[in-house]
């Protein structure tokens, strides 16, 4: 009724065109249809909270980058397609594309601590070993133990609060270490602090259940890229999924051209040497290596891509524990590993660990075959003196040295290189 009332007040009625524009006016549901400026409807993307791992907070890592999935300026390659499906939950990682203003995206690498089969287990683990039953509430088992308890009341993390988990990064803890870690915990608002006042018991509960399954993003977010670590820029987590600048697996590169793989196998040799000695006094170790170990970004910069099995050594304070403290296990111990696993001594770990490590599994693949004799004979012969040197540490640093060496002039200059074309041109360093 009002709609002609509206209609009917116009001086303008006698005109068919008027009486057109008007009645259109008047209806609101005839105008909306009309406006070329109503919003399209696109298809919603379903996000399951078991598919990030929500249903299990806050025994997860944390919830900083969730807006993105939900807002969709975080999406899986496979979004891109017609289907718009979400890829198989059970996979490790996934490559996706992530965005600040809805039109320039970038590469980001979306990767679980451990498999959801993993997860599951120890899921599982949880609720039988601690309440007796086959499915239970996770963060009200976990929040009973005596560790969390401890967790609770602390308002410092301290040595014997991380003492017993499998995390490489924990066998041998310093003051200054774990000091760093709650200061720079990316997960809650930055305090700059070294005590745990601004974190929640929800925050230290995801803090401690990150340290027990996988280091992998507290290294990423205590040692940023930024201050020229060399990791991938940690760009935060949903549930159990972490979200990271992407690169490619070393093992992407075992067949590349010979300037490329000399490149390569000099930066890792740098980024080796770069962990064992640098400003702030911390030996970083390898306790495993393999061809997803490092990566490579885009612009031909190699990074470490897998921190999971990175040990710390403070040269600076040294350990706070004895090894024979670390014997002590619980739930948190196990989660992700035996908790029969022996830890290796602190004291035990050699300079050139690593480097020995590197040598005998990942130097050899990506350099054999690729360089014209006698070259190739003395570097096939370096790498044998590097990976056989386990009771020589001077024969270790001398190989190395002749390697890289050699290696140097076989490199080439040109914008396959990004990370350092066009310095390369003006300067004696390369």
């Amino acid at each position: 009724m009002g709609r002609w009332i509206c209609c009917l007040h116009s001086r303008a009625a006698d005109s068919l065109m008027l009486l057109l524009v008007l009645t259109l006016s008047c209806n609101p549901s005839t105008a909306a249809t009309a406006s070329p400026s109503a919003p399209h409807i696109k298809p919603s993307y379903s996000f399951g909270r078991t598919f990030l791992g929500l249903d299990k907070c806050n025994a997860c890592i944390g919830t900083s980058i969730c807006k993105k999935f939900f807002k969709e300026e975080i999406r899986f390659d496979t979004w891109l397609s017609s289907h718009l499906k979400l890829p198989p939950s059970y996979l490790l990682s996934y490559s996706g594309n992530y965005t600040d203003d809805a039109k320039s995206w970038r590469l980001v690498d979306i990767t679980r601590l451990t498999s959801k089969y993993q997860h599951d287990r120890a899921d599982k683990r949880i609720c039988t070993s601690l309440l007796k039953t086959k499915t239970c509430s996770l963060e009200r088992a976990l929040r009973r133990t005596r560790r969390f308890q401890k967790w609770l009341r602390a308002k410092r993390l301290t040595p014997d609060l991380v003492q017993g988990l499998s995390s490489p990064m924990l066998r041998c803890p310093s003051q200054r270490l774990l000091d760093r870690i709650v200061r720079r915990y990316a997960e809650v608002p930055d305090a700059g602090s070294i005590y745990m006042d601004h974190l929640t018991d929800q925050d230290k509960l995801r803090l401690l259940y990150t340290l027990s399954v996988n280091s992998h993003p507290i290294l990423l977010q205590i040692f940023p890229d930024v201050e020229g670590w060399p990791f991938p820029r940690y760009l935060g987590s949903c549930g159990r999924l972490v979200v990271s600048a992407s690169t490619r697996p070393l093992r992407d590169f075992y067949g590349a051209a010979p300037e490329v793989a000399a490149d390569l196998a000099l930066q890792l040799l740098t980024v080796l040497r770069s962990m064992g000695t640098n400003d702030l006094n911390y030996f970083f170790y390898f306790t495993h290596v393999d061809a997803g170990t490092f990566g490579v970004f885009s612009n031909g910069h190699l990074f470490i891509r897998d921190a999971s099995t990175l040990g710390i050594i403070d040269k600076e304070e040294g350990s706070q524990l004895i090894d024979g403290q670390q014997e002590y296990k619980d739930i948190f111990s196990c989660l992700t590993v035996d908790c029969q696993s022996a830890f290796v001594s602190c004291n035990s770990i050699r300079e050139q660990h690593s480097l020995v490590m590197v040598c005998q599994e990942l130097l050899p693949k990506l350099l054999k075959g690729k360089f014209l004799q006698p070259v190739q004979e003395k570097i096939d012969s370096f790498l044998q003196h590097c990976a056989d040197g386990l009771a020589d540490d001077q024969g270790v640093d001398e190989a190395v040295a002749k390697l890289a060496e050699l290696l140097k002039p076989l490199r080439s200059c040109d914008s396959r290189f990004a990370y350092r074309y066009p310095d390369c041109k003006y300067s004696d360093k390369y």
